[in-house]
């Protein structure tokens, strides 16, 4: 009873704040001439020299990689010790759990700013600050995996003798691998999209020179630079769908083979593929580390001269108008959200393949083509078209959330058990009663945790696009960072982390309840 009120609580708040911000079909109508008029300033597209694409694109790959794979190293010890069923001690869980939320609540243009500060220009900057953010997404939604997992073979690995240690690799870690991967290679589109963000304040590769068309006016170059971006989420999207493919449902089991006395697996082309899938993904990471020229010792330098600019952050220093500003940036994020979820869920079932077959990968590349424009291009092309403002926010930031939400809730549903599934086809249930019955059920926990997961998003986003002009705290944010107000940088950080906590204790007792 205490969830479901808190969920309408939570659902009035956000019809209020959409209302609030006047987001209206007149707005919109209003607002038409000059999306004619940023159309004909934007088109025709003009596109740099095939080389200069090249290597733009492959520095930016190497920083979003490397920052990826980082927050990945990070996040599996994190998840482990914050997971309810993992952890050593429940005090343990909640250090574990507040570490992550400090991640995902530190802006990570903040910790760009922070880097450029001490090291410069560098690819180092971007990939610390990128994937220190991550931790916050990665370490969540691995340890939300953990605590989902059946704990049946995990209960027969330890009445078999197995320690601590051999629980999680054989009972654990074959459970949640897949949602790890599906995690992980979502980030990559999340990070690849950040990089354009972070072009803004000096990350080179795309968004760098995206940045730069875009402060001068150049929107042709500007847009045609995003459209690559584009083309390179829809690319990660057909890689990553491959993978998924490869671990996910249906489930074989390989036969046995002796060979010297011992028995093992045979190399069947499923597990030929799925190994060389590990071996390419090593080899990605390599080669990215290299391009971008940094190695342990300068990370280390990094974190240690990291330690040395956050005290400067304490105490504080609450300006005027920073709280009305907080609340603007939260009226933004639930309009959003708002916004986005109720077009991504129905978008999200039918891309689906265990929910629409047929439909699916048509609905998949239109989820692709929405997630691929940066948030950041969204931001000033709403700008441009409904002015200075939080609807301009709002709007970036529903659009934006259509294909984040659409993709986590396609994946939770391809997710579930699907011997369930079958066993209600036995019985004679069509495809909408297989759907309600049996596939919504197991994904509502995932899909209740990706929803209170894109709130923080979005209240994070919204901060950032304040940069450009969209409403809340990002103004204040942007001005702190360039004259190195540490102390005004403290006070936000401090804003968007009590308010990431809040929201990140209602969906464990919502999620406890759900599931």
């Amino acid at each position: 009873m205490v969830a479901a009120l808190v969920l309408l609580a939570f659902l009035g708040l956000t019809v209020w704040a959409f209302d609030d911000l006047q987001i209206n079909v007149a707005t919109l109508v209003d607002s038409a001439h000059n999306a004619v008029d940023f159309a004909g300033r934007a088109f025709p597209l003009t596109f740099p020299p095939v080389s200069e694409v090249l290597r733009l694109t492959g520095e930016t790959m190497a920083i979003v990689i490397c920052g990826t794979a980082m927050a990945v190293v990070i996040s599996v010890v994190l998840a482990v010790l914050a997971a309810a069923n993992t952890t050593p001690h429940p005090i343990v869980r909640y250090v574990a759990r507040a570490v992550i939320a400090v991640a995902r609540a530190i802006p990570d243009v903040v910790l760009a700013a922070l880097f450029f500060g001490v090291f410069g220009f560098g690819a180092l900057a971007g990939i610390l600050a990128m994937g220190l953010h991550s931790v916050g997404m990665v370490g969540k939604l691995y340890a939300d995996a953990i605590e989902k997992i059946d704990e049946g073979p995990r209960s027969a690995v330890r009445a078999g003798g197995a320690g601590r240690f051999q629980e999680l690799i054989t009972g654990v870690l074959p459970q949640v691998m897949p949602a790890f991967v599906a995690t992980a290679l979502h980030r990559v589109d999340i990070n690849l999209r950040t990089s354009v963000l972070l072009g803004f304040v000096g990350v080179g590769g795309l968004g760098f020179e995206i940045s730069n068309s875009l402060q001068t006016l150049d929107y042709p170059t500007g847009i045609a630079l995003a459209l690559i971006v584009l083309v390179l989420c829809i690319i990660v999207e057909l890689m990553s769908g491959a993978i998924r493919r490869a671990m996910l449902h249906p489930k074989t089991t390989a036969p046995l083979a002796r060979t010297s006395g011992q028995i093992s697996p045979q190399w069947t082309f499923a597990r030929i593929r799925k190994a060389f899938y590990v071996l390419l993904t090593v080899a990605i990471v390599v080669a990215s580390v290299w391009g971008a020229h940094i190695s342990p010792g300068q990370v280390a330098g990094a974190l240690t001269a990291l330690g040395r600019i956050l005290p400067q952050s304490w105490p504080p220093s609450f300006v005027p108008g920073l709280f009305s500003a907080l609340w603007d940036t939260i009226k933004i994020a639930l309009a959003s959200m708002l916004i986005g979820i109720v077009l991504a869920l129905p978008l999200g079932a039918l891309a689906a393949r265990n929910v629409a077959p047929r439909a699916a990968r048509y609905f998949r590349v239109l989820i692709v083509c929405i997630r691929g424009i940066p948030e950041l291009v969204l931001g000033i092309v709403f700008v441009v078209i409904t002015g200075l403002g939080p609807v301009a926010g709002a709007l970036a930031l529903g659009l934006s959330t259509i294909g984040f939400m659409g993709k986590l809730v396609a994946d939770s549903l391809e997710e579930v058990d699907r011997d369930v599934e079958q066993a209600l086809r036995a019985t004679g249930a069509g495809r909408f009663q297989v759907f309600v019955t049996a596939t919504l059920p197991q994904a509502a926990p995932a899909v209740v945790s990706h929803t209170f997961y894109q709130f923080d998003e979005n209240f994070r986003s919204s901060t950032l696009l304040g940069i450009v002009g969209a409403g809340g705290i990002g103004f204040q944010l942007l001005e702190a960072s360039r004259v190195l107000e540490y102390d005004v940088i403290g006070a936000i950080v401090v804003l968007t982390f009590g308010t990431v906590m809040v929201v990140e204790l209602l969906a464990l007792g919502i999620r406890r309840v759900v599931r």
